[in-house]
């Protein structure tokens, strides 16, 4: 590798530490998307790791505003990128005629939600949403990790459709009435800046949220805020019962708030802090950075796990355990 540039060692999990020692990189990011050590199962050498890792890179992205404000003093390079989001994909669901076949059959109205099912989904919530209005149709689409698929709410307007393609994400939205952020109030949703807020807003459906700060803060105007399960549930009614006239005007507001970002500006931001600051020279954004990373991730890695395939393009990596 004599004539291969040092690498930019981009982590985004302290427990990714050990791979710095065979890359050797001339840059090292910290990408600080959650706070990993509130999750439920969260290895015990994890915080050790954290304070390593925040000595040893020279940036540090953080993941969101609540969770910058609580970073940012902990390193002299801080800067917040909060979620962002593909939207020419999303924007498929303004098609509102390509219903994925998994609920096609439902009755509407249909409240819906996709992403991990875990400890930082308020499940409880569910129960009562289902029992006050049993007209309406509640789907949920993801895998369920951390937590027993017993504990999951059952009724008979309640379904579970279990992890999708993201491709299909579209499809599920399409078909959708009022997209659902059910986050619980936890250690574990404290700083979480949920990446599909924009993806429904790319979809200009009505969004009912509970009180999580990175969706309360900047997106109220757009976003209806349930407080308490009552309060959840009377938002819900609030926006199946939204004009045409209020729906056009959410819907405009959400267009220009998705119009304003998207991954690859996030992408070409990053690469231009790092080439600023630091005189790392980078262009092209995360292509960029990949094409930079890629040729020192080969073979069997310190961390446990094995390079199956690295598709720079795709702005995929994939790992498998050995």
């Amino acid at each position: 590798m004599a004539d291969t540039p040092s690498p930019i060692a981009w982590l985004y999990t302290p427990m990714a530490l050990p791979l710095l020692t065979p890359l050797d990189p001339a840059l090292v990011i910290y990408d600080y998307m959650d706070e990993l050590a509130a999750f439920n199962q969260a290895p015990r050498q994890l915080l050790q790791r954290e304070s390593a890792l925040l000595a040893r890179a020279e940036v540090l992205f953080t993941g969101g505003q609540s969770l910058h404000r609580a970073k940012q003093t902990r390193h002299d390079n801080a800067y917040c990128f909060p979620s962002s989001v593909d939207a020419v994909h999303f924007e498929q669901a303004l098609d509102r005629s390509n219903d994925h076949p998994l609920q096609r059959d439902l009755p509407h109205p249909r409240l819906g939600f996709y992403g991990v099912i875990d400890e930082r989904l308020d499940l409880p919530l569910l129960a009562p949403l289902a029992d006050r209005h049993p007209d309406w149709q509640c789907v949920i689409v993801g895998p369920v990790v951390k937590i027993a698929p017993a504990s999951l709410p059952r009724r008979p307007n309640i379904h579970y459709y279990g992890q999708q393609p993201y491709q299909a994400l579209p499809q599920f939205l399409d078909g959708w009435d009022v997209c659902l952020l059910p986050f619980a109030r936890n250690d574990a949703t404290r700083f979480i800046s949920p990446t599909k807020v924009l993806e429904y807003m790319a979809a200009r459906l009505p969004i009912v949220s509970t009180a999580i700060t990175d969706v309360a803060e900047p997106y109220s105007q757009v976003v209806a805020i349930g407080h308490d399960t009552a309060g959840f549930i009377a938002a819900c009614e609030d926006r199946l019962a939204l004009s045409f006239e209020r729906r056009d005007e959410h819907a405009a507001r959400m267009q220009a708030i998705v119009a304003a970002t998207s991954w690859d500006k996030s992408a070409d931001q990053m690469a231009a802090i790092i080439q600023q600051a630091f005189g790392y020279p980078l262009k092209d954004g995360f292509q960029a950075l990949m094409t930079g990373f890629v040729p020192h991730l080969q073979g069997e890695l310190e961390t446990g796990a094995e390079v199956v395939s690295l598709q720079p393009d795709a702005h995929l990596l994939t790992l498998i355990e050995k």
